[in-house]
């Protein structure tokens, strides 16, 4: 009876501290890690949400660039800092559940290291050309593709990266083939479209405002539902790939261990900043749709994506570099 009454008052006393700790949180800068290059759809949410959660939180909230290895540098960094709430990772959601299938001896354990915190964005993938192509449509694409096998090439931000895997469905239900040139984030992949070193990209968004200035064509979208930036322009579905469905969801992750209190807050303040005008705004204007979802709601898309995504790895036999 002693024994239980000890074993109760400590466990009690765990939760006690762990609210309290909780309830003082935050008392210093916050830290978003962004695991790609900067400019790419990760880089620029994370620079979106970070000037309004600092108002919400009253601590400033960093944001830092750790690309590398398909985005496992970054979330690796996260995985092992302390699970305090001073320490986040902005990551498309093939952090976890892509690059399990893709890299045999991963540096953490996605599904054990990191838990969900807070969905910001589904990121469409945006099929993209130069102007000054031959190919007008996406039809004409495909042909330029067959009487061209192995002669045309596309970029991505890396190998099994969600615009990668976007491409290998699109030629897998095309009987298609096209070079993959891996790069270390969508900007300098679409840099290298920009310059003619590439003949076609799928876009997380930041391709757009070369759309408008006539410097590149949009053949299509690769998601289920068209995209309210470009109403105007067809879904790969639509477009006779019946099901395509290439969409990312990027969002925050936290160090397993965070405070539960902490992940709810986090929670609450960005589904509130996604709901403000001046963020709505800022994150259609990238290409992306603000997508406010629960911690529980997160997790499940990502084991979803999952199983989705790991068959045509599988399928295809993608691999990392």
């Amino acid at each position: 009876m002693k024994l239980l009454l000890v074993t109760t008052l400590l466990a009690t006393g765990v939760c006690a501290g762990s609210s309290a700790n909780a309830q003082s949180w935050p008392t210093k800068p916050i830290k978003i890690i962004v695991n790609f290059a900067p400019g790419g759809a990760a880089d620029q949410l994370a620079r979106l949400i970070a000037p309004p959660l600092h108002e919400a939180l009253g601590q400033p909230v960093l944001v830092e660039n750790k690309g590398g290895a398909g985005g496992n540098l970054g979330a690796d960094f996260v995985a092992k800092s302390p699970a305090d709430g001073y320490t986040f990772l902005m990551a498309s959601g093939g952090t976890v559940s892509i690059n399990p299938y893709l890299y045999p001896k991963m540096p953490f354990d996605p599904a054990k290291d990191l838990v969900p915190v807070a969905s910001v964005a589904r990121v469409p993938f945006y099929l993209v050309v130069r102007t000054d192509s031959p190919v007008k449509d996406f039809k004409g694409l495909v042909a330029d593709l067959k009487a061209h096998p192995g002669q045309r090439s596309f970029g991505s931000p890396g190998n099994g990266s969600s615009p990668h895997l976007a491409a290998e469905m699109m030629k897998s239900e095309t009987g298609t083939f096209a070079v993959h040139v891996p790069y270390r984030g969508a900007a300098p992949a679409l840099t290298d479209l920009l310059g003619g070193q590439i003949n076609f990209l799928f876009d997380p968004g930041i391709a757009l405002q070369h759309v408008k200035a006539g410097k590149l064509r949009m053949l299509a979208v690769g998601s289920p539902l068209r995209a309210p930036q470009v109403p105007d322009v067809p879904t790969l579905d639509e477009l006779g790939l019946k099901g395509f469905d290439a969409d990312a969801v990027f969002g925050l992750y936290a160090p397993a261990g965070t405070p539960q209190a902490v992940v709810d807050r986090v929670n609450t303040e960005v589904n509130r900043v996604l709901n403000t005008a001046a963020t709505k705004d800022g994150i259609v204007a990238i290409g992306n749709v603000p997508l406010p979802l629960k911690p529980v709601e997160f997790g499940r898309k990502g084991a979803e994506d999952s199983k989705r995504f790991g068959k045509l790895i599988r399928d295809r036999g993608i691999q990392a570099d």
